[in-house]
C-alpha cells in the first residue's frame, strides 16, 4: 500500500499527502482549534499568531508567522508532512511557494453547511475517523439546540474601520446571522466584506448594528461613531470568535447566542 494517497481539496485541486501525517502546519485560527480537538495537538508542529486557543495547548507550538505572511526559512526547517491552509484567510501566494515544497490542502468555509464539510475533511486527512464522527455529532447537536429570535431583525456587522467595512453575502459571519434569524442588510451590497460608502450608509436603516471584537477591536468609544450614522440602532458589540470562527467553536453557539437572544430581548446583559 501507497504511503501517499491523493485527495482533491476544497478548489479541487488534486493534493497527495501522507496516509498518517505526522508533522502538520495549519494556518488557519478555526483549523488548529479544530484539529487540536480531534486529538491532535502533538502532531501540530507550526501555527499562525492568531491561533491562540486552546491557550494551554498552542503555547508549545512554534508560530509561523499570521494568516497572511509566513516564515518561509522556520517552516522549511520545521519540514511539515501536510500543510493545512484556507482560502479566506490565506493569499494564494503563500500557498503557490506552500505547494512547491510541502503537500498542501486548502479547505473553503463561506457557510454552516461548508463548515461541517471542513471538519469531515480534516478527519479524512489526518485519517481520524472516529473522534471527527463524535465531534460532527456535538456540532450537529448544538445546531439544533441554537435559540432563534422570535421575528427577523434587520442587522449590520462591521468588522472594520477606517474604512468601514461590514460582512456581506457568501461569508460565514452572515450564514450564522441569517440562521439566528438577524437580516443582513449588507446581503445586497457588492462583495463579500463591502466597505460602507456613506451613500450606503443613508439608505440603510437596520434595527441593530453589531460590533465584532475582531478583527477590528470594536470597543464602546466606536459604538458613537456608529450611533450618530444610524441613530434609530441598537448598537451592540458582540464577541466575534462566535460568529466568525467554525470547527469546533461551533459547539458554544447555543449558550453564546442564547445570551445574545436575552440581551436583545432586554433579559440579559451581553459583552462583546
Amino acid at each position: 500500500m501507497s504511503a501517499f494517497r491523493t485527495i482533491k481539496d476544497d478548489l479541487h485541486r488534486k493534493v497527495s499527502i501522507p496516509r498518517h501525517p505526522q508533522r502538520i502546519i495549519s494556518l488557519c485560527p478555526s483549523l488548529t482549534s479544530t484539529l487540536i480537538a480531534l486529538g491532535l495537538a502533538d502532531r501540530i508542529v507550526g501555527r499562525t499568531q492568531y491561533c491562540i486557543h486552546p491557550a494551554e495547548v498552542v503555547a508549545g507550538i512554534p508560530v509561523v508567522g499570521g494568516t497572511k505572511n509566513i516564515k518561509q526559512e522556520l517552516i522549511l526547517e520545521l519540514a511539515p508532512d501536510l500543510v493545512i491552509a484556507e482560502k479566506e484567510e490565506n493569499t494564494p501566494e503563500m500557498v503557490a511557494w506552500l505547494e512547491q515544497h510541502f503537500p498542501v490542502f486548502v479547505t473553503d468555509v463561506y457557510d454552516i453547511v461548508s463548515a461541517l464539510g471542513m471538519v469531515g475533511d480534516l478527519g479524512v486527512i489526518t485519517d481520524m475517523h472516529a473522534p471527527t464522527g463524535k465531534l460532527l455529532r456535538e456540532i450537529n447537536a448544538a445546531l439544533l439546540e441554537i435559540p432563534r429570535l422570535p421575528t427577523p431583525v434587520t442587522a449590520l456587522y462591521f468588522i472594520w474601520r477606517k474604512p468601514w467595512m461590514l460582512a456581506g453575502k457568501s461569508t460565514y459571519i452572515d450564514a450564522i446571522m441569517r440562521f439566528f434569524k438577524f437580516k443582513n442588510l449588507a446581503y445586497g451590497l457588492e462583495g463579500r466584506y463591502p466597505e460602507l460608502k456613506p451613500a450606503d450608509a443613508a439608505s440603510l436603516d437596520p434595527e441593530v448594528v453589531l460590533l465584532s471584537s475582531e478583527p477590528f477591536p470594536f470597543q464602546d468609544r466606536h459604538a458613537a461613531e456608529v450611533q450618530a450614522m444610524f441613530p434609530k440602532a441598537r448598537i451592540m458589540r458582540v464577541d466575534g470568535e462566535m460568529f466568525s470562527w467554525y470547527g469546533e467553536r461551533m459547539r458554544a453557539l447555543p449558550e453564546y447566542l442564547g445570551a445574545l437572544k436575552a440581551e436583545w430581548l432586554g433579559e440579559g446583559n451581553l459583552r462583546g
